[in-house]
């Protein structure tokens, strides 16, 4: 994602503001837009430091499994609340240091956040905790609440990227975030003031999120940015749970009956602002859907979950040798998250949202068993030295040890596995289908193109492109995938590199919107789920201008491709290769792993294990393969590799399986 311009940070003097919270406790109002009290307040000396833990810690053996993720939190801890800044200025109780969120300026009330992972390991006494009522972390921790405090809004909401920003994503995660601090400090019965303070914000930030009439609500069209509404969704619950408000209460249930109809397509996934993003969707999402089903029991979000599971079930591609799932981020909005590995690191970004599965039981094939949960535990714990600490910025994300309060769930083997044999291409070999969104108002609707035939599953994007963000998803093909072999082609996103596509005079058709009609032999077809048996699924394309028309013509054992570019163009085919694989261009020539090689030829086998996959083309071409330094899973074996064929405006690609 693009970088964010530096903004300019709160200029009001500490000590003003300070006076001007001193007589606005009750209210919450900091004072930043109060009227400041006339007397001036003494000048505020620096805090005392938190302690470093002492050599060799964190213990590993302390720890109990289900406690393990906070090792990574507590090595930093010291350093963390050490860097903030102590000034007698604005900028008191800044969480400087770069440890969470960009931009690391004063202003950005997102850095503020680990105010939540600071209570927590005030408030908690664990044999393994030396910083449990601290009164050097308390003290710095009331500072760094102060602070962010200071930086709400008059309307309730929260800045992110400039000081006068009305932010959605901050003011949706500062709920939780706030909300988890305050019960933190009531479990220590600590700072009854900042308590109050904190449930003053906690109500005006609920009332700015849950008002209808929000923006980002959609006015009836699609919830943009369904990750960061559900953020604000689950502090609003939590803040619920703490402190009832039957006012509040109905509009979270209000607004929790108008999310499930519009923050989730008919295709299934959430939005992403108008797309579906797999990063989002299930390693933000669906951990903050999970904690507001525990603290609401509303039904309507198994509703969502289930109908996610249903579309995760189509994009997330086991893998035959258990490494995890690769997923089809070609077609994905915001990120690229191009696999989740079988047994996922902790913290696990996406791993509360496993509590779902226990209702859901369709989830548990993304999530790590908890089997292997506990073999991964007992390892760590056997490994020689202190923890490691967390590094600077995604690795310290609050949420993991905020949420894990709650309870650590993880489903068995024996229920992974069930799920992954129910999803549907594993449960079927004969299937095609066309899953649309119908609520984005645009005139061409989303299509997502999956057909599964007896020696491959494929999946190709169709239709108007979501709202480009980061550069965008990619049309046409996105996935290859074979039964024993796995994997084979992966297209990329962001832009034309390692896309799945034909390069033309006016660029690469991956990166325009698409037209396609589709036919089950030579028969119109809607779409609609239904069996192809004997007949080719066929797919029409074109550019919206009718330039490059390309027929995609799916067979029972062959992806053939036939491209009409009106000029000199490139169709290149990002393939994923293993070490074990015998790669060879027609004429013979070897093209080694992690390496690069050229021919003038017209094929190229790949040999996996007893899996033979023929790529062949309909001239003879000065072809290339490029290794890249793109790989998948945590054993990093799969690479991706570009297959490039130069042509003279016509061409048709081959792919088949023995």
């Amino acid at each position: 994602m693009a970088s964010r311009p530096h903004r300019t940070p709160l200029t009001l003097s500490r000590r003003s503001m300070l006076a001007a919270a001193a007589g606005t406790a009750g209210l919450g109002l900091l004072g930043v837009r109060a009227s400041v009290a006339s007397a001036a307040a003494p000048a505020l000396a620096p805090l005392a430091t938190v302690p470093l833990l002492p050599a060799g810690a964190p213990v590993r053996s302390q720890f109990t499994p289900d406690e393990q993720v906070y090792a990574g939190f507590l090595a930093i801890l010291a350093p963390m609340a050490n860097a903030m800044d102590d000034s007698d200025t604005a900028s008191r109780g800044f969480l400087g240091g770069g440890w969470w969120r960009d931009p690391n300026n004063a202003s950005n009330a997102r850095v503020q956040e680990h105010v939540a992972t600071l209570s927590w390991f005030y408030a908690n006494s664990k044999p393994w905790n030396p910083y449990y009522l601290n009164s050097a972390l308390l003290n710095r921790l009331d500072a760094a609440i102060g602070h962010y405090l200071a930086l709400q809004q008059s309307d309730g909401s929260f800045p992110e990227y400039s000081s006068t920003e009305h932010s959605l994503s901050a003011t949706s995660f500062g709920l939780g975030y706030l909300a988890k601090t305050l019960r933190n400090l009531t479990r220590a019965n600590a700072l009854p003031a900042r308590r109050d303070q904190i449930k003053s914000a906690l109500t005006r930030g609920m009332d700015w999120l849950l008002n209808p009439g929000l923006g980002s609500w959609g006015n009836g069209a699609q919830t943009a940015w369904a990750n960061q509404i559900s953020g604000g969704l689950a502090g609003s619950a939590t803040a619920l749970w703490l402190n009832d408000d039957a006012t509040r209460r109905n509009a979270l249930n209000n607004r929790l009956s108008y999310f499930a109809s519009h923050g989730q397509s008919s295709a299934g996934f959430y939005y992403e602002f108008d797309g579906q993003d797999v990063g989002y969707n299930f390693e933000v999402m669906m951990p903050e859907m999970a904690e507001i089903y525990i603290r609401t029991q509303n039904g309507s979000i198994l509703g969502m979950a289930q109908r996610w599971a249903d579309w995760y079930g189509y994009i997330a591609l086991h893998e035959p040798d258990g490494s995890g799932m690769v997923n089809y981020t070609a077609a994905s909005s915001r990120t690229e998250i191009r696999y989740h590995d079988n047994v996922m690191p902790e913290p696990d970004k996406a791993g509360f949202g496993a509590q779902l599965a226990k209702s859901v039981p369709k989830l548990a094939a993304f999530y790590t068993s908890s089997e292997d949960r506990a073999a991964a535990r007992a390892a760590w714990a056997a490994a020689g030295g202190p923890a490691p600490a967390l590094g600077k910025g995604a690795p310290t994300q609050p949420r993991e040890a905020d949420q894990r309060f709650m309870g650590d769930y993880w489903p068995s083997q024996a229920a992974k596995n069930a799920a992954i044999a129910s999803l549907p291409y594993l449960s079927s070999t004969e299937w095609a289908e066309v899953r649309r969104d119908n609520l984005v108002p645009v005139a061409k609707k989303q299509q997502y193109l999956f057909v599964r035939r007896p020696k491959y599953y494929f999946g190709a994007f169709y239709g108007t492109r979501p709202t480009v963000v980061s550069g965008g998803v990619s049309s046409g093909p996105g996935f290859l995938w074979h039964p024993s072999a796995g994997i084979v082609v992966h297209g990329g996103r962001g832009d034309a590199t390692y896309t799945w596509s034909s390069i033309a005079s006016a660029g690469s058709d991956a990166l325009t919107s698409l037209d396609a009609s589709y036919l089950i032999g030579t028969g119109a077809w809607g779409g609609e789920h239904r069996s192809p048996g004997t007949d080719s699924v066929v797919v029409h394309q074109s550019r919206s201008d009718g330039s490059v028309p390309t027929t995609l013509t799916l067979s029972r054992d062959a992806v053939i491709r036939a491209v009409s570019a009106g000029g000199s163009a490139t169709e290149q085919i990002p393939l994923v290769l293993l070490p074990s694989d015998t790669v060879r261009f027609a004429n013979g020539t070897t093209v080694p792993y992690n390496g690069n090689s050229s021919a003038s030829t017209n094929g190229l086998t790949i040999k996996r294990g007893s899996t033979t996959i023929t790529i062949t083309w309909s001239a003879t071409a000065s072809a290339s393969v490029t290794t890249t330094g793109t790989t998948f899973f945590k054993d990093a074996r799969r690479r991706l590799h570009m297959l490039r064929i130069p042509h003279g405006g016509t061409l048709t690609t081959t792919i088949a399986f023995s």
